[in-house]
């Protein structure tokens, strides 16, 4: 899309008048990548741009995709791998969809799509950290000790991950909320306390879940979901 006016994009996204918006723009109550801005006839990218009325995101009409898919083992979610099952052929769109964020070839669970590049950029970058949730089973049965060593982090490659929380489900099968998207980060985490893991599967991120979404399925998010989605990345 391309770049408009601050006042006109405030109109187009239902916030107000072009005039109203000039008024709010000249009294400061609008910013634009966090920083306020009072100069009438700023030009703002819909595409890659954050606008903000009073703290609350102006979001443009758009009709732009944004799915939950349900990934299956077996596929890879990048496209640079020839001969791989990929989570794009799962979905039927004409869009030039992005995955949002990793999950391994043996991973299940649920994986973001979107041709939103905003929200492609900033969720997929590592430093972003909103939670991931995971329900993870492994091949033998874990210790409290073990579980506190997944809490606390561990060091891959010389690096602390992030505490994490973590709750027993059984003997073998715990949940894991992180907030850091490292590459494999659970299966190296789990190897690093002496366990393998042999079931891994996504069921949120963030506040989007994965709920009763059967495997290879997707969905359109809600209203709400895209909603909150945006107020992730302003």
């Amino acid at each position: 899309m391309k770049p408009m006016r601050l006042q006109k994009f405030l109109s187009a996204a239902g916030v107000c008048s072009r005039r109203k918006g000039e008024t709010l723009i000249q009294v400061g109550r609008v910013t634009v990548n966090g920083e306020r801005v009072t100069t009438l006839g700023t030009q703002v990218d819909p595409d890659t741009d954050q606008v903000s009325v009073d703290g609350k995101p102006a979001i443009l009409k758009s009709d732009r995709v944004y799915l939950a898919l349900h990934k299956p083992e077996g596929y890879v979610t990048s496209c640079d791998h020839p001969g791989e099952k990929i989570v794009l052929d799962l979905v039927k769109s004409d869009r030039r969809l992005f995955p949002v964020g990793r999950l391994d070839k043996e991973s299940t669970g649920l994986l973001l799509l979107t041709d939103d590049g905003r929200i492609h950029h900033r969720l997929s970058h590592p430093s972003f950290d909103h939670e991931k949730e995971y329900d993870v089973t492994v091949a033998k049965p874990l210790t409290p000790g073990v579980l506190k060593k997944l809490a606390r982090g561990v060091a891959i490659q010389g690096k602390q991950t992030r505490p994490a929380q973590v709750k027993k489900l059984s003997a073998n099968r715990f949940l894991i909320i992180l907030q850091e998207g490292r590459n494999r980060q659970i299966r190296r985490m789990v190897g690093k306390v002496g366990h393998t893991v042999q079931h891994l599967k996504r069921i949120r991120v963030a506040h989007i879940q994965l709920g009763k979404l059967k495997k290879g399925s997707w969905r359109h998010l809600t209203p709400q979901e895209r909603r909150q989605l945006l107020e992730l990345v302003t």
